[in-house]
């Protein structure tokens, strides 16, 4: 087959994917780079699943790079020989999802953000470059090409307790995975969120799809009074199999787990937080940073930091892998007031069992947010002076729109600001996801033209700007989305061969 040289050729491929949905794949957790020939420019025309996993002390093998003409994310590079390239990643292919997160429209920190913290697997939704830009030029910049599950339709994580009556179900009869689960009505399983009709995808972390009963059987008694299973409904199973969507671990929605990760949020007083960093040798013997001397009465005690918790994030961000100094710089940079994610040994034991990371099982995606999020300015305020050549083009306004904003648990209402000098600009350069601003509607390259009624656009805003959100809330914002050609005017203008050269390993 000759490969398609027409634009509207190549994006009527992603329309045709949207109203007629891939049919047929009998084991989607199986199929994922062999389903596609890469050779074959119409197997690139739809979305792709890469189900990536971490090779130990590594990295998923590919780079990540931010398309600011664009705006959009598009892997740069994929490593010969890493997990990458055996399910297919291919150099130029647009983010559109990271694991149950749709990324097409949001910033490139917090897809970095998303896929770092994601731990060691992660389910990325991509689409060939060519493919993408030629469906993007056709439709609205807001138009979405990223296949979603239903509210609520995702895969199950759930632990079983052993009780009289055992696990409370029974494995479907046939000598060869894929295997399905029989329920008891009340039985342990039942009340640990299993749906009737189950497809039984990992037994503790393990994919079992392709065991035999008998081995099933073992992995299952050797399980002893409990286990964890990853399971997927039928309503979730029927979705993911028209999407040709992998029923992925990554996608799991966490029921009756037996513990889970916790965010600290500490104000510093006048002894400091009241806790050492250590690092030293985990799980598995691999390296990590630890809590240690909580010190009784302090902010660490008090936020519920205790000895021997591992620390997961900081801020929001993933510090896995982290050195200590580094673990230390980024505490440091929060200033007083800091939010850690940490693990008790008890679930270090257990995410480190089913191969996931505790990040993905947070309560709530706003504890994320870091409390510095509140916009202190400086430093999140970024300012720079563009050339003569950049200011000749003044962002267009689109029509303007007003959002209420309230704060989050840790105060913040999480977005950043970036102004322009020597242009009537201040704008939002990065929203937190599922924080405050982005469940108002807020979007990166917003310019502000009112905050509490009064105007923007003199000298002092940033200082008038700290004024303001120091204020009680509600914060109402007026804003106006800034048009293409104005957000390219504020783009150092570079060759197009080295317009955006930094890139984040992943």
């Amino acid at each position: 087959m000759e490969a398609a040289t027409d634009p509207q050729d190549t994006a009527s491929l992603i329309l045709k994917f949207e109203f007629n949905p891939k049919l047929g794949i009998d084991n989607p957790v199986l199929s994922l780079a062999e389903d596609h020939d890469l050779s074959d420019p119409w197997s690139l025309g739809r979305p792709r699943f890469c189900l990536l996993s971490k090779e130990e002390g590594g990295s998923f093998g590919f780079h990540l790079q931010q398309d600011l003409r664009r705006a959009g994310h598009v892997v740069c590079r994929v490593e010969p020989g890493t997990s990458a390239q055996r399910q297919g990643l291919q150099e130029g292919d647009r983010i559109l999802g990271v694991n149950s997160h749709v990324v097409e429209h949001e910033d490139y920190a917090a897809v970095v953000r998303h896929i770092r913290a994601s731990g060691p697997r992660v389910l990325l939704t991509v689409l060939a470059r060519q493919v993408h830009d030629a469906a993007r030029a056709q439709q609205d910049n807001d138009a979405q090409f990223c296949p979603i599950l239903g509210p609520g339709v995702r895969p199950r994580l759930c632990h079983i307790v052993k009780d009289q009556g055992g696990f409370g179900f029974s494995i479907t009869h046939g000598q060869q995975g894929p295997f399905w689960l029989v329920l008891s009505t009340g039985g342990a399983a039942e009340r640990a969120g299993v749906p009737p009709g189950a497809r039984l995808l990992e037994v503790n972390g393990v994919n079992v799809e392709k065991f035999t009963r008998n081995k099933l059987s073992k992995k299952l008694w050797q399980s002893g009074k409990q286990v964890t299973l990853l399971v997927a409904g039928p309503e979730v199973e029927e979705q993911c199999r028209q999407l040709g969507m992998p029923l992925a671990a990554p996608l799991a929605e966490g029921w009756a787990l037996p513990t889970r990760p916790r965010c600290l949020h500490l104000e510093k007083g006048p002894q400091g937080f009241g806790f050492l960093l250590r690092e030293e040798k985990g799980l598995g013997g691999r390296l990590g940073q630890f809590l240690w001397e909580v010190d009784p009465g302090l902010p660490a005690e008090k936020a519920g930091m205790q000895a021997g918790d591992r620390l997961v994030a900081v801020a929001g961000e993933s510090v896995e892998g982290l050195g200590h100094e580094e673990t230390v710089s980024r505490i440091r940079a929060q200033g007083s007031c800091v939010s850690l994610v940490v693990v008790d040994p008890e679930a270090d034991r257990f995410f480190s069992m089913v191969c996931l990371s505790p990040l993905l099982f947070l309560e709530s995606t706003e504890a994320l947010a870091s409390p510095q999020d509140t916009l202190s300015v400086p430093p999140l305020v970024e300012a720079r002076d563009p050339s003569a050549e950049d200011t000749a083009v003044l962002p267009t306004v689109l029509g303007s729109r007003q959002c209420f904003l309230y704060p989050g648990p840790g105060g913040s209402y999480g977005f950043r600001l970036s102004c322009v000098a020597s242009g009537p600009s201040v704008f939002i350069s990065q929203v937190t996801t599922g924080g405050s601003a982005a469940r108002a509607g807020l979007r990166m390259g917003d310019m502000i033209l009112e905050v509490n009624g009064c105007p923007m656009g003199r000298q002092n805003d940033p200082e008038r700007l700290q004024q303001l959100f120091e204020a009680e809330p509600p914060l109402c914002l007026k804003l106006a989305a800034r048009s293409q050609q104005g957000l390219e005017a504020w783009i150092p203008s570079k060759s197009g061969e080295d317009w955006a050269q930094a890139s984040d390993v992943l």
